[in-house]
């Protein structure tokens, strides 16, 4: 499942969550240049330190953004969703307003809706297999 290294210790509990997220521009204009894409990665940055979640790998397509995070239990991810959708359109807004105004109007940069998957760790047919066996661990024998 990885090495001891890549596991986050905490006081009662040890983890190692990651998720795929993808959060879309609102009318799903392309509005992300590179100046914009640098104050979104400035707001990214600035609420994933505050929560304790690692950004692990970031990148856009003019209409939508991905990001691959690291984060800790303790949190859903609609809360960390609020928080990188929210901090990050601010960003945008202040620095950037007069870049995105002509394609947005109004207060929203992104949609209200998002895309999470999960990810890392064994293939779910492995983690199936493995908990399978653990009352049995004779595979040939049925449960």
């Amino acid at each position: 499942m990885g090495c001891q290294e890549d596991f986050r210790r905490g006081r009662h509990v040890v983890s190692r969550l990651h998720a795929h997220l993808v959060f879309v521009t609102k009318y799903r204009h392309k509005v992300i240049n590179d100046v914009i894409w640098q104050s979104l990665k400035s707001g990214f940055q600035s609420a994933a330190q505050k929560r304790n979640i690692r950004i692990l790998d970031a990148n856009h397509d003019g209409d939508h953004v991905h990001l691959l995070i690291e984060y800790l239990p303790q949190m859903s991810i609609s809360e960390i969703v609020n928080a990188l959708k929210g901090v990050s359109s601010r960003i945008v807004r202040r620095d950037c307003m007069a870049e995105i105004r002509h394609a947005l109007w109004g207060e929203h940069f992104w949609t209200p809706s998002y895309f999470v998957t999960s990810c890392g760790g064994a293939p779910l047919q492995l983690i199936q297999q493995y908990v399978e066996n653990q009352r049995n661990p004779d595979p040939s024998t049925p449960p």
